[in-house]
């Protein structure tokens, strides 16, 4: 459509095919040799309106610190091999594979529903966060800037924000996320997977590089925004390793607090991820498959509330103290004050707060 952006082919995808979804009754195996390396990486991009009715997802589980969280991009052209969002792409008759990182809907009207929520009555200020399942930052937010539209309405409203991201693009919006920080209305995460440059690209083929996230950290922190790194997912075998360097160089440029999760392959994520493995880590292979299902009774993955994130058993514990003797060495364990609801604000005709300065 004319008002989608036209993007051109570039370098880097994460899955290289379209294995079959849950839902379809038929579908047609394509030979992966069918395309070579080059040629799979040049699928261009096609956007898609979202004629979205409401905005908010509403969380029900424990292990998941938001109760309601905004995505405006539904699959996500950062081709995250890991990602775990990448099934909920076969709800709209998408693949989990190449569809999830080259076909995005986009829910242009998102800024507008949000606005509309917060001018009723029902409306309970809550932190919300951006987002819980596709990255809001992502290439094409940099042209259709839906993120930065809803982090005016909140910042309008004084509506507190969770951040989520792996990608610099965060930082064209710190004048919005600056004068949120004023009020205790905003928290930043950064998701650093590695410090690996290659393997970044080979795992994450359109998500900001690692020097560039550490930048990102740098950048927030300096302005006053409180920014958090979270080491995930943690892929055993492959990246464990990294993590005390992680938490080291996130804490050297100004984050304050960390978190984990550990690799989990749900549904079709499982037969992408595997394939990755046999392209760009063979000798790795049986190692991050065999610690995987150590973490989950044998199997790859679980949905059990708990354990999901992090796994149980002796290798579990292992990456927990890891990670914890890590974070607290590095001073990345006090706690965050609860953002700030209290500053809530009404006012008539909120749409205008999308044309006029958040202030």
């Amino acid at each position: 459509m004319d008002d989608l952006p036209e993007t051109p082919a570039r370098q880097g995808r994460g899955a290289r095919t379209n294995p079959a979804t849950q839902y379809e009754p038929l579908h047609i195996d394509l030979d992966p040799s069918a395309l070579d390396e080059e040629e799979r990486r040049q699928v261009e991009t096609t956007y898609f309106h979202d004629p979205a009715q409401s905005i908010l997802s509403t969380n029900e589980s424990p292990d998941v610190p938001f109760r309601y969280s905004i995505n405006p991009y539904r699959g996500c052209e950062h081709g995250c091999v890991y990602c775990y969002a990448r099934p909920t792409h076969e709800y709209l008759g998408f693949s989990a594979g190449l569809d999830f990182e080259t076909r995005i809907l986009v829910k242009k009207n998102a800024p507008e529903l949000l606005s509309e929520t917060f001018q009723k009555e029902s409306w309970s200020p809550t932190p919300i966060c951006l987002s819980g399942n596709t990255d809001p930052y992502q290439p094409a937010e940099r042209e259709l800037e839906i993120t930065r539209e809803i982090l005016r309405v909140c910042a309008y409203h004084r509506n507190p924000v969770m951040l989520i991201t792996k990608n610099g693009l965060v930082t064209r919006d710190l004048d919005i996320l600056e004068e949120m920080a004023e009020w205790n209305g905003v928290r930043l995460t950064v998701s650093v997977t590695t410090l690996d440059n290659a393997l970044a690209g080979a795992m994450e083929p359109r998500a900001a590089r690692p020097p560039l996230r550490l930048r990102t950290i740098e950048a927030c922190a300096a302005a006053g925004v409180p920014v958090g790194v979270n080491v995930a997912p943690i892929v055993p075998g492959l990246t464990d390793e990294e993590v005390p360097r992680i938490l080291e160089a996130a804490a050297e440029r100004g984050a304050t607090t960390a978190g984990y999760t550990v690799l989990r392959l749900p549904g079709t994520v499982r037969e992408v991820f595997v394939d990755w493995l046999d392209r760009h880590a063979p000798h790795r292979k049986e190692r991050v498959l065999n610690r995987l299902r150590s973490l989950r009774g044998e199997e790859l993955t679980t949905e059990d509330f708990g354990t999901r994130m992090t796994g149980e058993g002796l290798w579990a514990d292992t990456i927990g103290d890891l990670f914890r003797l890590a974070r607290k060495k590095h001073e990345l364990d006090g706690p965050s004050p609860p953002l700030n609801t209290g500053a809530f604000r009404r006012r008539s005709g909120g749409q205008i707060g999308l044309f006029e300065s958040s202030g």
